[in-house]
C-alpha cells in the first residue's frame, strides 16, 4: 500500500418501505429508516462509488426507495447529493405502492 491510508468514507443510507413492509425494509439499520456505514475508501471520488454501488435494491417489494448520501473524511461527497437518484432498482420511487 506504499503508506497510503484510507479516509473515512461515511454512507447514510435512508431507506423508504412499502407499504407495511417497514420490518424487512429497516432490518440492514437495526429497525430504523435510517441509519450510517463507514466504508473503506482511499479517495472523495471511491466513496462516490461506494455510495452510488449502495443503491442496489434486490427486494423491490419491500424497499420502495434508498437514498445514498455520503461524507469523506467529514465533507460532503459531490456537494451532499442523493446517489440514488434514476437508480433503475427503484420502479416504484413515485408510485404509492409497490406495484
Amino acid at each position: 500500500m506504499g503508506g497510503a491510508s484510507a479516509g473515512e468514507c461515511v454512507l447514510q443510507v435512508t431507506r423508504t418501505a412499502c407499504p407495511s413492509m417497514e420490518k424487512e425494509s429497516f432490518a440492514k439499520c437495526d429497525g430504523k429508516a435510517n441509519c450510517s456505514e463507514t466504508v473503506p475508501a482511499a479517495t472523495a471520488s471511491q466513496c462516490a462509488v461506494k455510495a452510488k454501488a449502495g443503491c442496489s435494491n434486490k427486494r423491490l417489494d419491500v424497499t420502495k426507495y434508498k437514498k445514498v448520501t455520503a461524507a469523506y473524511d467529514g465533507a460532503a461527497v459531490e456537494g451532499g447529493k442523493d446517489f440514488c437518484v434514476g437508480h433503475p432498482e427503484f420502479p416504484h420511487a413515485t408510485k404509492p405502492d409497490c406495484k
